[in-house]
């Protein structure tokens, strides 16, 4: 079994992952909020969020792990009731996807696994890769075939950035590396090559 590099301190990922042997993971709407509940829960604590959407049989999200002092520990949440020796970010992740496994098995009576063993990790080491990949995760579901553009599909981080509501989401970071909104939505709406970034991407 191939070993994946943990998450270090400091750094930015593209995280994704899909359904076991590509089944759906998100079955009908409530699954979706259900999700985000516990990524709230598991993984806001140790690491700020920059964009994400989430697909029937994937998701992708790009996030940068906080350094420890910016880690609270008594905000962290875990799937089982021993309290880890260190915080590791990358159990938080494994916690986040064990919860939810068990909430859609015993939800629609099914048993076993519900992701791929090992959730994908690719490190963004410049910005331009950054900026391509926030367009690439709000694009998925134009390129997918879900909705026509991407300010229609209601399950990722495009249309929280571009509102004033109040959210989690680095937001106003998102929006200083596009200028401004207006940018921002006006990047969004061209086409963009994906070669920058096809060491990062995937496809399902």
């Amino acid at each position: 079994m191939e070993k994946r590099e943990p998450l270090f301190n400091g750094n930015y990922y593209h995280i994704y992952n899909r359904g076991n042997n590509g089944i759906d993971i998100f079955l009908e709407t409530e699954n979706y909020y259900h999700f985000l509940h516990l990524y709230a829960k598991y993984i806001n604590p140790i690491a700020e969020t920059f964009a994400w959407c989430l697909l029937k049989n994937h998701f992708h999200i790009l996030v940068r792990i906080k350094e420890n002092e910016e880690i609270t520990e008594s905000d962290l949440s875990y799937s089982t009731t021993e309290k880890p020796k260190t915080i590791s970010p990358s159990r938080q992740f494994s916690h986040l996807f064990n919860s939810y496994t068990q909430a859609i098995n015993k939800k629609y009576h099914r048993t076993g696994s519900l992701f791929e063993k090992n959730f994908e990790r690719k490190l963004v080491t410049s910005e331009k890769y950054f900026q391509q990949l926030i367009f690439y995760i709000h694009n998925n579901p134009v390129h997918h075939g879900f909705v026509k553009q991407m300010s229609f599909y209601p399950w990722s981080s495009y249309e929280t950035i571009v509102s004033e509501k109040p959210t989690l989401l680095m937001r106003n970071d998102v929006l200083d590396l596009f200028g401004d909104k207006e940018n921002f939505i006006y990047f969004h709406k061209q086409q963009h090559s994906t070669n920058v970034i096809n060491d990062l991407i995937i496809e399902y």
